[in-house]
């Protein structure tokens, strides 16, 4: 079980790829993993763990499986952007008329920032009323594709300067917390050879999970 950010981390390393809800393979969750008292208490829970998790350098965090939230362990991270990207760096997936000019704009604005609040992106590309629209289904493509992962969470503070309410997410590229290198360190192997090697992962750590159960939760 999960009691503290530690163990989410230590179990993010373990398995390699580790969703945050419930999803198609029983148990394989942080929300199952974890107590259901410290879901919604008033001493840290999963909700809580989420950013200093995400900001550990040991992990990527975002909308990674299906369109909902999980974790990466920094050892999966090379074949799980290079099987999502297929092989494409953002810039060449654009030119080659692959990806909408609203991402480009959402993408490149994070990535010259290198670290945004959610709220400041929506304001520089002009999703507020009247202006633009879809944005979360915009950022939410970018981080399935490997292009954008969360940073941390911000909250507001009250008087005593303690945190409250819901953090406020804080977007940025997987080049800037681990550098090009890193990130690119599996481009010249086959994505489907990337994708492959992922889902032997998950049957390693969970033997009694499906095949076509493990290919609904990795892919695109």
């Amino acid at each position: 079980m999960i009691y503290n950010a530690e163990d989410l981390l230590k179990k993010v390393e373990e398995y390699g790829f580790l969703p945050f809800f419930k999803n198609g393979i029983p148990g394989y969750s942080v929300e199952e993993m974890c107590p259901p008292e410290l879901w919604f208490t008033d001493k840290e829970g999963p909700w809580e763990w989420k950013g200093p998790v995400a900001k550990s350098g040991r992990c990527i965090y975002g909308k990674l499986f299906n369109g909902k939230a999980g974790f990466v362990s920094k050892e999966w991270i090379p074949d799980f952007v290079n099987y999502r990207r297929d092989g494409y760096d953002f810039d060449a997936r654009y030119e080659d008329g692959l990806a909408f000019y609203k991402d480009k704009d959402l993408f490149d604005t994070i990535a010259e920032r290198e670290v945004i609040l959610s709220k400041e992106l929506k304001e520089i590309c002009n999703y507020r009323k009247g202006g633009n629209k879809g944005f979360d289904t915009i950022i939410t493509r970018l981080q399935m594709q490997g292009y954008v992962c969360v940073a941390d969470f911000v909250y507001a503070k009250d008087k005593l300067g303690k945190p409250y309410g819901w953090g406020i997410a804080q977007y940025t590229t997987p080049e800037h917390f681990f550098g090009y290198d890193f990130i690119a360190s599996a481009y010249s192997t086959d994505p489907a050879a990337s994708k492959k090697m992922m889902i032997d992962r998950v049957k390693e750590v969970l033997s009694d999970a499906k095949e076509q159960q493990i290919v609904k939760l990795l892919k695109i």
